[in-house]
């Protein structure tokens, strides 16, 4: 399912009960952010604040807190149905012959979406207001918190060489009426564009847009390949293309049914600006540092917009969510290059780049740590701090058995693998920054041949005749 605009999306969600209204006034500094963190860990519902303090536009958060909403927001009916049709497309076998490959034809009509179409007119450019972000609900999420962040801005910008767009999510730290910071990292494609304005030595233009289409909102926070057009992949994924329009100061396209677009530009010559520190998805603050300046030009939005905001912090958070769909959606991308994967699972006290569970197929020796290494070398998997490596027969969800077989399998000399590279930004932990030490754990069942000749018990469990036997027996007393 397509949905217009953010707007679209809270009209079904409030339609399936999934959306509260709040009509009371609340407070954009903490408040709302206090009320999010108990409504989201209570596993509750979208929420709509009429009356945020201080600013005529509702707030919408939460919009992506359940499994249910994401993948209403994905239109899917389940997130496990965003692999099943990932795997559709990418399963070569289904090609082979005449008949099969006209079968898939229905599948494949989806890449037809993903060219963003023009229009010379908008709805996000129905209202053109004086540059000022002091109009805008934007929410203190944390006391201590540096000042007021945008938390969902989908910047855009374009590559000076090529013309072509990147999309991103990066925090934005409001530093008066007309300047934030523009918070993006060492290994970021929009830190590699600033490089390419730097050396050039011109401004680079810059638009955000503020609340979209939910799968544009999800599209600037996957981890596509760098050169993947971001709209082009949320066409992809919601079977009709994005429509663009020119921004009116600068020539980046920007989606039409957004409810804010903010015009401005970032010159890398200028100093940087020290930003944060910032309440983040590690459940700690991010330290200060030092970062680039967002210049507002020109701000337009809808004629009735509503201002969209999460916050992140302690897991779990609205971001868990997010990062299982794309757990479920790369995850038949990752297969294609590592076949012996079965399944994957980032824990939400992982906070993505913290843990991820794998179970493969082993064939031979030293295997788990092929994937390991292998894993470490795909774009923002190098981030991963903890790699755990099980067998075919465990589910990688299924945390305590996972945790079960790591403490009872392992040896520490044989089976912990150290690797030094890139680490997240916003590791803490590391001595260096942007650069650590990742841990990998194998916990497969060792063979023979990697250096254990000891005899391998068997798992305990109880024969099948047995098991029928008590199904059959003791059913009526729910055993």
């Amino acid at each position: 399912m397509a949905y217009k605009g953010i707007q679209d999306f809270i009209s079904t969600l409030e339609k399936q009960g999934e959306l509260k209204r709040v009509s009371a006034e609340v407070d954009p500094h903490l408040e709302i952010s206090e009320i999010y963190d108990r409504v989201v860990k209570a596993e509750g519902p979208a929420l709509l604040f009429e009356h945020p303090r201080g600013a005529e536009f509702p707030v919408a958060i939460n919009l992506f807190g359940s499994m249910k909403r994401m993948a209403l927001a994905l239109g899917v009916d389940s997130i496990d149905r965003l692999e099943e049709s990932m795997n559709k497309i990418f399963d070569l076998s289904r090609y082979r012959n005449p008949l099969e490959a006209v079968r898939s034809l229905p599948d494949l009509s989806r890449f037809a979406a993903v060219f963003p179409l023009g229009s010379a007119t908008a709805p996000c450019q129905a209202v053109e207001e004086e540059p000022d972000l002091d109009k805008l609900p934007v929410l203190t999420c944390w006391p201590g918190d540096a000042g007021r962040f945008l938390t969902l801005p989908l910047v855009i910008t374009m590559d000076p060489d090529t013309g072509q767009q990147n999309m991103g999510m990066y925090r934005m730290q409001v530093f008066d009426k007309t300047t934030t910071g523009m918070h993006w990292h060492l290994h970021k494609d929009g830190r590699m564009l600033w490089e390419k304005y730097r050396m050039r030595g011109e401004k680079m233009p810059v638009s955000v847009a503020l609340g979209c289409d939910p799968s544009i909102i999800y599209s600037a926070t996957a981890p596509l390949p760098s050169g993947i057009d971001e709209l082009a992949f949320a066409g992809f994924l919601r079977r009709l293309p994005v429509t663009t329009t020119k921004c009116r100061s600068n020539d980046i396209r920007v989606p039409s049914g957004a409810e804010f677009i903010l015009e401005g530009y970032v010159d890398p010559a200028e100093p940087l600006r020290t930003e944060g520190p910032f309440g983040d998805h590690t459940g700690y603050y991010s330290l200060a540092d030092q970062y680039p300046v967002f210049h507002l030009e020109r701000m337009t939005r809808r004629k009735h917009p509503v201002y969209p905001a999460t916050v992140v912090g302690k897991p779990p958070m609205e971001d868990c969510f997010i990062g299982k769909a794309t757990e479920r959606l790369f995850l038949p991308l990752i297969k294609l290059q590592l076949p012996e994967i079965v399944d994957i699972s980032f824990p939400f006290e992982g906070v993505f780049h913290g843990c991820v569970i794998v179970s493969i197929k082993k064939r031979y020796p030293g295997h788990a740590g092929k994937v390991m290494n292998a894993l470490w070398g795909m774009g923002q998997m190098m981030y991963t701090k903890m790699i755990v490596v099980v067998d075919e027969d465990v589910k990688p969800d299924d945390y305590s058995t996972v945790a079960w077989k790591v403490f009872n399998n392992i040896d520490a000399s044989r089976d912990l693998v150290l690797s030094k590279g890139p680490l997240d930004a916003l590791d803490h932990s590391s001595p260096l920054p942007h650069y650590g030490t990742r841990l990998g754990i194998d916990a497969t069942k060792t063979l023979p041949e990697e250096g254990h000749d000891r005899l391998w018990p068997d798992e305990i469990t109880m024969s099948e005749d047995i098991r029928a036997l008590v199904n059959q027996r003791w059913k009526e007393y729910g055993i």
